[in-house]
Parts: structure tokens; C-alpha cells; sequence
């Protein structure tokens, strides 16, 4: 979650904050400083809790967490004696006393739909077009197993379209457990084989290089 103030913006995923959209500098403890401050708002949080948060079993001086206030009321333009955004408790600690509102973080961007073999543990992604599968070192998808041929089988994508076809190999492509003799579709999820070796055609979102069958 996001949490807005005044021209104020806590990013706590980017570990950011920004004022009007521009980024204010804070050190890495004075952002978890501030970051804790607004989790806990309106409530007052002690010295003590602020030490085991920012310096869990390191001793650290007085000094050292009073600086690093003064460095989050720097970045917010805040006074100390008319405070908008952090107030000092008196023997106690701090607390954020800003109104503020709470906005979700943009939702990530959809993984990219990459049609691809699933092969060995190995996702290998397929391009517009003819993809040929084989030993041969110049195929599109290459396929080092016993009694795959040079030049084996091969998929057409067309858009969110995506056919199979064996191409004369010796020992036959396979598709839901049927030697092909022409063109047939591929649908995620589809296991077909070049002569007895498996894989798995797959055209959901793609997570990485690398994903399991």
C-alpha cells in the first residue's frame, strides 16, 4: 500500500518517498523510521520500540535516533515546536499525526503470453512463424535427445494460433497419443512427443526461462 499526506507520498514497496511526484532523499533508517511512524498512526510510538525496530540488539545513543527524526522532518519540511506531519511525545517517543489516506499499489504489469516448449525443466520460447524442433544446430527449438531426428517436427504460430506437424521423421510425432500425418493444433498444456521423447507446449503467461512442466 501506498500512504498519501499533504503533497506526500510513502511508497513502501519502491521504499520511496514523494513530494508532488518528485523523490525526497531519506537515508535507509530515517525511511524506516518514518515508515514505522506512519504504521502506526495516530498511535505514539516509544524510543524503546523505535531502537528494537531500526537497531534490533545494537546499542545506539540517544543521538543517533534523534538525528534521524531531524533528517524525516527535513524531508517533510516539518517544525519541530508546530509539527504537521511528526510530533515529539514528551518522554516517550514519536508519533505521525498527519491526516493521511491508504491507496493500493499499481496493479504489475500482465505477464507477457509467450508460446514456448516446455523441454527438460527448460522453457523454450517459440517466435512468429515456423519453428522447426530437432538436432540439427540451426532449428528453432533444439531437442538433444535419442531418437529425435535432425530435423524433426516443427510449430506455425499464427497469432493465437499454433500447429504441429512432423516432418517425415523416422520414428513420428505424437499428439494425445495419435502418430501425426498433417498439421494439428496445439492447445496450453498439449503433451506431445518426437518419437519418445516428451514435452509440453504451453502459450499461458510466461513466469521466466525457467519454470516447471
Amino acid at each position: 500500500m501506498q500512504v498519501t499526506f499533504g503533497a506526500f507520498t510513502l511508497d513502501r514497496a519502491a521504499r520511496q518517498l514523494r513530494r508532488d511526484g518528485e523523490v525526497r532523499h531519506l537515508e535507509p533508517k530515517a525511511f524506516e523510521l518514518l515508515a514505522l511512524l506512519v504504521e502506526q498512526r495516530p498511535a505514539a510510538v516509544s524510543k524503546q520500540e523505535i531502537r528494537d525496530r531500526l537497531w534490533p540488539d545494537t546499542f545506539v545513543s540517544e543521538s543517533s535516533l534523534t538525528s534521524l527524526v531531524a533528517q524525516v522532518r527535513q524531508a517533510l519540511g516539518d517544525e519541530p515546536r508546530n509539527p504537521e506531519y511528526v510530533r515529539t511525545v514528551h518522554g516517550f517517543g514519536y508519533a505521525f499525526c498527519s491526516e493521511s489516506e491508504e491507496t493500493p499499489d499499481p496493479p504489475a504489469p500482465p505477464s507477457p503470453r509467450v508460446p514456448r516448449v516446455m523441454h527438460d525443466g527448460h522453457a523454450l520460447p517459440l517466435r512468429p512463424g515456423e519453428n522447426v524442433l530437432g538436432r540439427d544446430d540451426a532449428v528453432a527449438v533444439f531437442v538433444d535427445a535419442r531418437g529425435v531426428s535432425r530435423n524433426h517436427a516443427r510449430i506455425v504460430v499464427e497469432g493465437d494460433r499454433f500447429t504441429l506437424e512432423d516432418l517425415g521423421s523416422k520414428n513420428g510425432t505424437f499428439l494425445n497419443d495419435r502418430r501425426l500425418d498433417g498439421p494439428a493444433e496445439l492447445t496450453d498444456g498439449d503433451r506431445f512427443q518426437l518419437g519418445r521423447t516428451t514435452l509440453v507446449f504451453r502459450s499461458s503467461a510466461w513466469a521466466g526461462p525457467t519454470e516447471t512442466e
